[in-house]
Protein backbone atom coordinates (compact mmCIF):
# COMPACT_ATOMS: atom_id res chain seq x y z
CA UNK A 1 0.00 0.00 0.00
CA UNK A 2 2.42 2.47 0.74
CA UNK A 3 4.83 1.65 -2.36
CA UNK A 4 1.93 1.43 -4.28
CA UNK A 5 0.35 4.97 -2.22
CA UNK A 6 3.79 6.06 -3.52
CA UNK A 7 3.32 5.38 -6.87
CA UNK A 8 0.29 6.58 -7.56
CA UNK A 9 1.00 9.50 -5.79
CA UNK A 10 3.93 10.50 -8.09
CA UNK A 11 1.96 9.47 -11.14
CA UNK A 12 -0.86 11.88 -9.99
CA UNK A 13 2.18 14.19 -9.32
CA UNK A 14 3.87 13.53 -12.73
CA UNK A 15 0.27 13.24 -14.19
CA UNK A 16 -0.45 16.58 -13.02
CA UNK A 17 2.59 18.50 -13.92
CA UNK A 18 2.74 16.58 -17.51
CA UNK A 19 -0.53 17.89 -17.64
CA UNK A 20 0.29 22.02 -17.01
CA UNK A 21 3.28 21.96 -18.95
CA UNK A 22 1.12 20.75 -21.97
CA UNK A 23 -1.29 23.19 -21.28
CA UNK A 24 1.32 25.84 -20.92
CA UNK A 25 2.76 24.71 -24.54
CA UNK A 26 -0.60 24.73 -25.79
CA UNK A 27 -1.52 28.18 -24.93
CA UNK A 28 1.79 29.46 -25.88
CA UNK A 29 0.98 28.62 -29.37
CA UNK A 30 -2.10 30.57 -29.41
CA UNK A 31 -0.72 34.00 -31.53
CA UNK A 32 -1.85 36.80 -28.83
CA UNK A 33 0.32 34.76 -26.34
CA UNK A 34 3.08 34.55 -28.42
CA UNK A 35 2.77 38.19 -29.93
CA UNK A 36 2.78 39.27 -26.15
CA UNK A 37 5.70 37.35 -25.11
CA UNK A 38 7.68 38.75 -27.56
CA UNK A 39 6.48 42.72 -26.79
CA UNK A 40 7.14 41.91 -22.88
CA UNK A 41 10.57 40.64 -23.95
CA UNK A 42 11.42 43.66 -26.22
CA UNK A 43 10.59 45.91 -23.60
CA UNK A 44 12.49 44.60 -20.84
CA UNK A 45 15.69 44.38 -22.97
CA UNK A 46 15.52 47.87 -24.53
CA UNK A 47 15.08 49.60 -20.92
CA UNK A 48 17.98 47.54 -20.05
CA UNK A 49 19.95 49.20 -23.30
CA UNK A 50 18.48 52.77 -22.92
CA UNK A 51 19.46 53.14 -19.23
CA UNK A 52 22.02 56.00 -19.52
CA UNK A 53 24.99 55.81 -17.67
CA UNK A 54 26.93 58.55 -15.30
CA UNK A 55 28.66 60.95 -17.21
CA UNK A 56 32.19 60.49 -16.49
CA UNK A 57 34.09 63.82 -14.85
CA UNK A 58 35.34 66.51 -17.24
CA UNK A 59 38.29 69.08 -16.29
CA UNK A 60 39.22 72.03 -18.55
CA UNK A 61 42.18 73.86 -17.01
CA UNK A 62 41.80 77.86 -17.97
CA UNK A 63 44.89 80.33 -17.40
CA UNK A 64 43.72 84.01 -17.56
CA UNK A 65 44.54 87.77 -16.62
CA UNK A 66 42.60 89.57 -14.85
CA UNK A 67 40.78 92.43 -16.81
CA UNK A 68 41.30 90.48 -19.99
CA UNK A 69 38.02 90.80 -22.11
CA UNK A 70 38.77 87.19 -24.05
CA UNK A 71 39.68 86.01 -20.09
CA UNK A 72 36.47 86.94 -19.04
CA UNK A 73 34.41 85.52 -21.91
CA UNK A 74 35.79 82.49 -21.78
CA UNK A 75 35.25 82.05 -18.26
CA UNK A 76 32.20 83.29 -18.23
CA UNK A 77 31.19 80.35 -20.82
CA UNK A 78 32.82 77.56 -19.28
CA UNK A 79 30.36 79.05 -15.53
CA UNK A 80 27.84 78.74 -17.99
CA UNK A 81 28.13 75.19 -19.43
CA UNK A 82 28.81 73.88 -15.85
CA UNK A 83 24.99 74.40 -15.20
CA UNK A 84 24.19 71.93 -17.85
CA UNK A 85 27.24 69.57 -17.43
CA UNK A 86 27.14 68.82 -13.62
CA UNK A 87 30.37 66.92 -13.95
CA UNK A 88 32.40 69.44 -15.69
CA UNK A 89 35.19 70.77 -13.13
CA UNK A 90 37.01 74.38 -14.23
CA UNK A 91 40.54 74.65 -13.49
CA UNK A 92 41.38 78.14 -13.40
CA UNK A 93 44.75 80.37 -13.14
CA UNK A 94 45.29 83.90 -12.79
CA UNK A 95 48.53 84.17 -14.55
CA UNK A 96 49.26 88.10 -14.84
CA UNK A 97 49.55 88.37 -11.23
CA UNK A 98 50.25 85.39 -9.93
CA UNK A 99 53.78 83.79 -10.51
CA UNK A 100 53.07 80.85 -9.32
CA UNK A 101 50.22 80.08 -11.18
CA UNK A 102 52.05 81.71 -14.14
CA UNK A 103 54.99 79.21 -13.40
CA UNK A 104 52.02 76.19 -13.83
CA UNK A 105 51.55 77.33 -17.37
CA UNK A 106 55.00 77.44 -17.86
CA UNK A 107 55.00 73.26 -17.46
CA UNK A 108 52.57 72.68 -19.05
CA UNK A 109 53.69 74.90 -22.25
CA UNK A 110 56.96 72.86 -22.08
CA UNK A 111 54.50 69.63 -21.83
CA UNK A 112 52.41 70.54 -24.92
CA UNK A 113 55.53 72.29 -26.81
CA UNK A 114 53.41 75.41 -26.90
CA UNK A 115 54.71 78.94 -26.91
CA UNK A 116 52.73 81.27 -24.64
CA UNK A 117 51.44 84.09 -26.94
CA UNK A 118 49.12 85.51 -24.67
CA UNK A 119 45.63 84.24 -23.02
CA UNK A 120 43.09 82.67 -22.79
CA UNK A 121 44.77 79.17 -22.62
CA UNK A 122 42.55 76.80 -22.56
CA UNK A 123 43.31 72.72 -21.78
CA UNK A 124 40.94 69.86 -22.30
CA UNK A 125 42.36 66.55 -22.70
CA UNK A 126 44.98 66.39 -25.62
CA UNK A 127 43.79 69.85 -27.05
CA UNK A 128 45.38 73.19 -26.70
CA UNK A 129 43.88 76.63 -27.66
CA UNK A 130 45.01 80.22 -27.47
CA UNK A 131 42.36 83.01 -27.20
CA UNK A 132 38.74 82.65 -27.12
CA UNK A 133 36.17 82.88 -29.89
CA UNK A 134 32.76 81.25 -31.83
CA UNK A 135 35.48 78.17 -32.97
CA UNK A 136 36.76 77.66 -29.53
CA UNK A 137 33.43 77.51 -28.27
CA UNK A 138 31.96 74.94 -30.63
CA UNK A 139 34.94 72.87 -29.83
CA UNK A 140 34.13 72.91 -26.33
CA UNK A 141 31.08 72.01 -26.51
CA UNK A 142 31.53 69.01 -28.63
CA UNK A 143 34.61 67.92 -26.81
CA UNK A 144 32.87 68.04 -23.13
CA UNK A 145 30.39 66.13 -24.88
CA UNK A 146 32.36 63.76 -25.91
CA UNK A 147 34.56 63.16 -22.88
CA UNK A 148 31.25 62.18 -20.86
CA UNK A 149 31.01 59.55 -22.12
CA UNK A 150 34.73 58.74 -22.85
CA UNK A 151 37.50 58.97 -20.67
CA UNK A 152 39.84 62.13 -21.38
CA UNK A 153 43.44 61.80 -21.63
CA UNK A 154 44.93 63.43 -18.06
CA UNK A 155 47.08 66.50 -19.06
CA UNK A 156 48.94 65.99 -16.08
CA UNK A 157 50.14 62.97 -17.40
CA UNK A 158 51.90 64.98 -19.57
CA UNK A 159 54.22 67.07 -17.15
CA UNK A 160 57.55 66.27 -16.36
CA UNK A 161 57.91 64.24 -12.80
CA UNK A 162 59.20 67.23 -11.13
CA UNK A 163 57.09 69.84 -12.17
CA UNK A 164 53.90 67.25 -11.59
CA UNK A 165 55.08 66.77 -7.97
CA UNK A 166 56.05 70.60 -7.32
CA UNK A 167 52.33 71.03 -8.22
CA UNK A 168 50.84 68.58 -5.96
CA UNK A 169 52.66 70.34 -3.60
CA UNK A 170 51.76 73.51 -4.24
CA UNK A 171 48.34 72.09 -3.65
CA UNK A 172 47.72 73.55 -7.50
CA UNK A 173 46.85 70.27 -8.81
CA UNK A 174 45.86 66.74 -7.13
CA UNK A 175 47.45 63.67 -7.84
CA UNK A 176 46.68 62.29 -11.30
CA UNK A 177 44.87 58.92 -11.76
CA UNK A 178 46.60 56.74 -13.85
CA UNK A 179 45.04 54.49 -16.12
CA UNK A 180 45.01 53.30 -19.64
CA UNK A 181 41.83 55.54 -20.78
CA UNK A 182 43.68 58.38 -20.02
CA UNK A 183 47.27 58.32 -20.34
CA UNK A 184 47.75 61.27 -22.77
CA UNK A 185 50.03 60.84 -26.35
CA UNK A 186 52.57 63.31 -27.39
CA UNK A 187 51.98 66.12 -29.11
CA UNK A 188 53.98 66.19 -32.70
CA UNK A 189 56.17 68.75 -34.00
CA UNK A 190 53.55 70.85 -36.57
CA UNK A 191 50.26 69.90 -34.65
CA UNK A 192 47.58 72.67 -35.41
CA UNK A 193 46.65 74.57 -32.56
CA UNK A 194 42.85 73.49 -31.63
CA UNK A 195 40.05 76.08 -31.79
CA UNK A 196 41.38 78.11 -34.93
CA UNK A 197 39.98 78.52 -38.49
CA UNK A 198 42.20 80.49 -40.57
CA UNK A 199 42.47 81.05 -44.03
CA UNK A 200 45.25 81.96 -46.51
CA UNK A 201 44.32 84.82 -48.37
CA UNK A 202 47.35 86.36 -51.15
CA UNK A 203 49.57 88.90 -50.17
CA UNK A 204 48.19 89.17 -46.57
CA UNK A 205 49.31 85.43 -45.30
CA UNK A 206 47.23 83.46 -42.47
CA UNK A 207 43.94 85.16 -41.08
CA UNK A 208 42.44 83.32 -38.10
CA UNK A 209 38.30 84.09 -38.77
CA UNK A 210 37.71 83.51 -35.17
CA UNK A 211 39.15 86.53 -34.36
CA UNK A 212 36.25 89.03 -36.48
CA UNK A 213 36.62 91.96 -34.12
CA UNK A 214 40.11 92.47 -34.00
CA UNK A 215 39.85 91.90 -37.62
CA UNK A 216 37.58 95.06 -37.81
CA UNK A 217 39.45 96.86 -35.11
CA UNK A 218 42.54 96.00 -37.71
CA UNK A 219 40.85 97.70 -40.91
CA UNK A 220 39.62 100.87 -38.41
CA UNK A 221 42.72 101.32 -36.77
CA UNK A 222 44.60 101.13 -39.87
CA UNK A 223 42.88 103.36 -41.59
CA UNK A 224 42.73 106.00 -39.05
CA UNK A 225 46.74 105.55 -38.79
CA UNK A 226 46.86 105.80 -42.73
CA UNK A 227 45.52 109.28 -42.67
CA UNK A 228 48.06 110.69 -40.81
CA UNK A 229 48.86 114.31 -41.70
CA UNK A 230 52.57 113.86 -41.06
CA UNK A 231 52.87 110.82 -43.94
CA UNK A 232 50.33 112.74 -45.91
CA UNK A 233 52.16 116.03 -46.28
CA UNK A 234 55.73 114.19 -47.33
CA UNK A 235 54.28 112.35 -50.04
CA UNK A 236 52.47 115.22 -51.60
CA UNK A 237 55.11 116.87 -51.41
CA UNK A 238 57.77 114.21 -52.90
CA UNK A 239 54.52 113.65 -55.77
CA UNK A 240 54.57 117.65 -56.37
CA UNK A 241 58.06 118.05 -57.03
CA UNK A 242 58.31 115.15 -59.14
CA UNK A 243 55.04 115.84 -60.91
CA UNK A 244 57.16 119.27 -62.36
CA UNK A 245 59.15 116.90 -64.26
CA UNK A 246 55.89 116.37 -66.58
CA UNK A 247 57.48 112.10 -67.02
CA UNK A 248 54.34 110.08 -66.04
CA UNK A 249 57.24 106.63 -66.13
CA UNK A 250 59.53 108.81 -63.55
CA UNK A 251 56.82 109.59 -61.35
CA UNK A 252 55.36 105.80 -61.20
CA UNK A 253 58.84 104.84 -60.68
CA UNK A 254 59.43 107.25 -57.48
CA UNK A 255 56.02 107.00 -56.07
CA UNK A 256 55.92 103.38 -56.14
CA UNK A 257 59.48 103.13 -54.74
CA UNK A 258 58.72 105.32 -51.70
CA UNK A 259 55.60 104.02 -50.81
CA UNK A 260 57.00 100.24 -50.83
CA UNK A 261 60.09 101.33 -48.69
CA UNK A 262 57.82 103.29 -46.33
CA UNK A 263 55.50 100.61 -45.72
CA UNK A 264 58.14 97.76 -45.66
CA UNK A 265 59.59 99.97 -43.28
CA UNK A 266 56.62 100.89 -40.93
CA UNK A 267 55.56 97.19 -41.18
CA UNK A 268 58.87 95.92 -39.63
CA UNK A 269 58.71 98.38 -36.54
CA UNK A 270 55.26 97.43 -35.82
CA UNK A 271 56.14 93.70 -36.13
CA UNK A 272 59.17 94.85 -33.72
CA UNK A 273 56.38 96.40 -31.29
CA UNK A 274 54.44 93.13 -31.49
CA UNK A 275 57.32 90.77 -30.49
CA UNK A 276 57.60 93.05 -27.53
CA UNK A 277 54.23 93.39 -26.47
CA UNK A 278 53.76 89.34 -26.63
CA UNK A 279 56.54 89.27 -24.46
CA UNK A 280 55.61 91.41 -21.70
CA UNK A 281 51.75 91.00 -22.39
CA UNK A 282 51.76 88.77 -19.66
CA UNK A 283 52.18 91.06 -17.12
CA UNK A 284 48.65 92.65 -16.26
CA UNK A 285 50.26 96.28 -15.77
CA UNK A 286 50.93 96.47 -19.53
CA UNK A 287 47.67 96.90 -20.56
CA UNK A 288 47.05 100.22 -18.04
CA UNK A 289 50.41 101.51 -19.72
CA UNK A 290 49.33 101.35 -23.00
CA UNK A 291 46.14 102.88 -22.23
CA UNK A 292 47.78 105.66 -20.20
CA UNK A 293 49.71 106.39 -23.77
CA UNK A 294 47.34 106.19 -25.89
CA UNK A 295 45.34 108.64 -24.09
CA UNK A 296 48.44 110.88 -23.52
CA UNK A 297 48.86 111.12 -27.34
CA UNK A 298 45.32 111.67 -27.94
CA UNK A 299 45.41 114.44 -25.48
CA UNK A 300 48.49 115.58 -27.65
CA UNK A 301 46.41 115.15 -31.13
CA UNK A 302 43.30 116.84 -29.49
CA UNK A 303 45.59 119.97 -28.87
CA UNK A 304 46.67 119.72 -32.27
CA UNK A 305 42.91 120.22 -33.31
CA UNK A 306 43.15 123.43 -31.64
CA UNK A 307 46.56 125.15 -31.85
CA UNK A 308 48.15 123.40 -34.55
CA UNK A 309 51.53 122.94 -34.82
CA UNK A 310 52.00 124.99 -30.96
CA UNK A 311 53.94 123.36 -28.23
CA UNK A 312 55.03 120.09 -27.89
CA UNK A 313 53.35 118.94 -30.92
CA UNK A 314 52.90 115.09 -33.27
CA UNK A 315 53.65 116.52 -36.31
CA UNK A 316 56.49 116.27 -38.13
CA UNK A 317 59.56 118.50 -36.69
CA UNK A 318 60.20 121.54 -38.16
CA UNK A 319 64.36 120.51 -37.60
CA UNK A 320 63.32 117.76 -39.52
CA UNK A 321 62.17 119.29 -42.39
CA UNK A 322 65.28 121.06 -44.30
CA UNK A 323 66.66 117.34 -44.56
CA UNK A 324 63.63 115.74 -46.44
CA UNK A 325 63.96 119.06 -49.06
CA UNK A 326 67.44 117.78 -49.31
CA UNK A 327 66.57 114.27 -50.10
CA UNK A 328 63.83 115.61 -52.61
CA UNK A 329 66.54 117.62 -53.93
CA UNK A 330 68.64 114.33 -54.40
CA UNK A 331 66.10 112.65 -56.13
CA UNK A 332 65.66 115.16 -58.92
CA UNK A 333 69.46 115.55 -59.55
CA UNK A 334 69.62 111.55 -60.19
CA UNK A 335 67.36 112.40 -62.99
CA UNK A 336 70.07 110.63 -65.59
CA UNK A 337 70.00 107.72 -63.80
CA UNK A 338 67.14 105.16 -62.66
CA UNK A 339 69.55 103.25 -60.30
CA UNK A 340 70.43 106.50 -58.87
CA UNK A 341 66.90 107.68 -58.62
CA UNK A 342 65.86 104.38 -56.83
CA UNK A 343 68.67 104.81 -54.04
CA UNK A 344 67.70 108.52 -53.50
CA UNK A 345 64.02 107.61 -53.22
CA UNK A 346 65.04 104.44 -50.99
CA UNK A 347 66.95 106.61 -48.27
CA UNK A 348 64.25 108.91 -48.43
CA UNK A 349 61.77 106.84 -47.73
CA UNK A 350 63.64 105.42 -44.68
CA UNK A 351 65.02 108.77 -43.42
CA UNK A 352 60.80 109.84 -43.70
CA UNK A 353 59.70 106.70 -41.83
CA UNK A 354 62.19 107.38 -39.11
CA UNK A 355 61.04 110.67 -38.46
CA UNK A 356 57.62 110.05 -38.46
CA UNK A 357 57.78 107.08 -35.81
CA UNK A 358 56.84 109.44 -32.71
CA UNK A 359 53.96 110.93 -34.77
CA UNK A 360 52.78 107.83 -36.29
CA UNK A 361 53.53 105.07 -33.21
CA UNK A 362 50.43 105.75 -31.27
CA UNK A 363 48.25 103.23 -33.15
CA UNK A 364 50.58 100.70 -33.91
CA UNK A 365 51.53 100.25 -30.31
CA UNK A 366 47.94 100.29 -29.46
CA UNK A 367 47.03 97.70 -31.47
CA UNK A 368 49.95 95.57 -30.66
CA UNK A 369 48.82 95.37 -27.46
CA UNK A 370 45.13 94.27 -28.47
CA UNK A 371 46.41 91.60 -30.40
CA UNK A 372 48.89 90.63 -27.50
CA UNK A 373 45.61 90.45 -25.05
CA UNK A 374 44.01 88.56 -27.21
CA UNK A 375 47.07 85.90 -27.66
CA UNK A 376 47.36 86.10 -31.45
CA UNK A 377 49.97 83.98 -32.43
CA UNK A 378 52.52 84.80 -35.28
CA UNK A 379 50.63 83.05 -38.29
CA UNK A 380 47.71 85.37 -37.35
CA UNK A 381 49.69 88.46 -36.71
CA UNK A 382 51.09 88.45 -40.51
CA UNK A 383 47.74 87.89 -41.68
CA UNK A 384 46.55 90.90 -39.61
CA UNK A 385 49.69 92.78 -40.11
CA UNK A 386 48.90 92.12 -44.04
CA UNK A 387 45.20 93.72 -43.71
CA UNK A 388 46.88 96.77 -41.67
CA UNK A 389 49.51 97.48 -44.16
CA UNK A 390 46.62 97.16 -46.79
CA UNK A 391 44.53 99.81 -45.36
CA UNK A 392 47.03 101.64 -43.72
CA UNK A 393 48.10 102.57 -47.85
CA UNK A 394 44.44 103.13 -49.31
CA UNK A 395 44.56 107.09 -48.71
CA UNK A 396 48.32 107.63 -49.80
CA UNK A 397 47.61 104.93 -53.05
CA UNK A 398 44.27 107.05 -53.62
CA UNK A 399 46.47 110.65 -54.04
CA UNK A 400 49.00 108.67 -55.93
CA UNK A 401 46.54 107.19 -58.47
CA UNK A 402 45.11 110.56 -58.87
CA UNK A 403 48.34 112.47 -59.14
CA UNK A 404 49.65 109.48 -61.98
CA UNK A 405 46.66 109.84 -63.66
CA UNK A 406 46.05 113.65 -63.82
CA UNK A 407 49.44 115.14 -63.26
CA UNK A 408 48.74 117.15 -60.63
CA UNK A 409 49.61 116.90 -56.84
CA UNK A 410 46.63 117.03 -54.20
CA UNK A 411 47.82 119.58 -51.31
CA UNK A 412 46.68 118.60 -47.58
CA UNK A 413 45.86 122.24 -45.98
CA UNK A 414 46.43 123.18 -42.41
CA UNK A 415 42.51 122.76 -42.00
CA UNK A 416 42.80 119.32 -43.35
CA UNK A 417 45.09 118.18 -40.77
CA UNK A 418 43.27 120.00 -37.92
CA UNK A 419 40.37 117.51 -38.77
CA UNK A 420 42.69 114.50 -39.16
CA UNK A 421 44.66 115.04 -35.95
CA UNK A 422 41.42 115.86 -34.03
CA UNK A 423 39.78 112.14 -35.59
CA UNK A 424 42.98 110.56 -34.38
CA UNK A 425 42.79 112.04 -31.20
CA UNK A 426 39.28 110.85 -30.44
CA UNK A 427 40.06 107.65 -31.54
CA UNK A 428 42.69 107.32 -29.76
CA UNK A 429 40.88 108.41 -26.33
CA UNK A 430 38.08 106.31 -26.97
CA UNK A 431 40.87 103.31 -27.11
CA UNK A 432 42.22 104.09 -24.05
CA UNK A 433 38.62 104.58 -21.71
CA UNK A 434 37.67 100.92 -23.39
CA UNK A 435 40.72 99.52 -22.49
CA UNK A 436 41.00 100.88 -19.08
CA UNK A 437 37.00 100.76 -18.20
CA UNK A 438 35.52 98.13 -20.80
CA UNK A 439 38.05 96.10 -21.97
CA UNK A 440 35.31 93.15 -22.98
CA UNK A 441 34.20 95.60 -25.40
CA UNK A 442 37.18 95.21 -27.49
CA UNK A 443 36.34 91.27 -27.68
CA UNK A 444 33.10 92.08 -29.62
CA UNK A 445 32.13 93.14 -32.79
CA UNK A 446 29.18 95.38 -31.22
CA UNK A 447 31.71 96.89 -28.75
CA UNK A 448 34.14 97.24 -31.66
CA UNK A 449 31.78 98.80 -33.73
CA UNK A 450 30.72 101.31 -31.05
CA UNK A 451 33.86 102.08 -29.55
CA UNK A 452 34.82 103.62 -32.89
CA UNK A 453 31.72 104.74 -33.72
CA UNK A 454 31.33 106.93 -31.38
CA UNK A 455 34.56 108.34 -31.66
CA UNK A 456 33.93 109.63 -35.26
CA UNK A 457 30.71 110.98 -33.86
CA UNK A 458 32.23 112.76 -31.18
CA UNK A 459 34.77 114.09 -33.90
CA UNK A 460 31.88 115.16 -35.96
CA UNK A 461 30.15 117.07 -33.46
CA UNK A 462 33.37 118.93 -32.48
CA UNK A 463 34.15 120.12 -35.50
CA UNK A 464 30.14 121.39 -35.99
CA UNK A 465 30.33 123.27 -33.10
CA UNK A 466 32.81 124.90 -34.18
CA UNK A 467 31.80 125.76 -37.12
CA UNK A 468 28.59 127.31 -35.52
CA UNK A 469 30.07 128.67 -32.50
CA UNK A 470 33.21 130.26 -34.06
CA UNK A 471 33.66 130.18 -37.64
CA UNK A 472 36.60 132.27 -37.95
CA UNK A 473 38.63 129.56 -36.20
CA UNK A 474 36.93 126.48 -37.78
CA UNK A 475 39.12 124.26 -40.12
CA UNK A 476 36.26 124.10 -42.31
CA UNK A 477 36.33 128.05 -42.95
CA UNK A 478 37.91 128.61 -46.77
CA UNK A 479 40.43 131.08 -46.23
Amino acid sequence: MTIAGRGEDVRTYEGLHLTGHRSLVKNVTKPWVGVLLLALTLLVSGAHAQAPSAPLPVDVYVFHGEGCPHCANALAFLGAMQADHPTLEVHDYEVWYDATNRALLEAFAAAYRRPIEGVPILILGDEWWVGFGATTERDLRERIARYEATPAPDPRLRLDPDALTWAVDANLLQEPMASDSTVATTPVEGETQAGSQEVTLPLLGTIDLTRTPLLLATALIGFVDGVNPCSLWVLALLLGVVLGTGDRRRVLLIGLTFLTITVAAYAVFIAGIFQVMALIGALGWIRIVVALLAAGMAAVNLKDYVAFGQGFSLTTPDAAKPGIYKGIRRIMQAEGSWLLTLGATSLLALGVTLVELPCTAGFPVIWSGLLADAGVGRGGFLGLLGVYMLIYLLDELAIFAVAVVTMRAARLDQGGARILKLVGGMVMLALAIAMLQTPEALGSLTGTTLVFGLALVASGLVVLIHRIVHPASSPLTRR
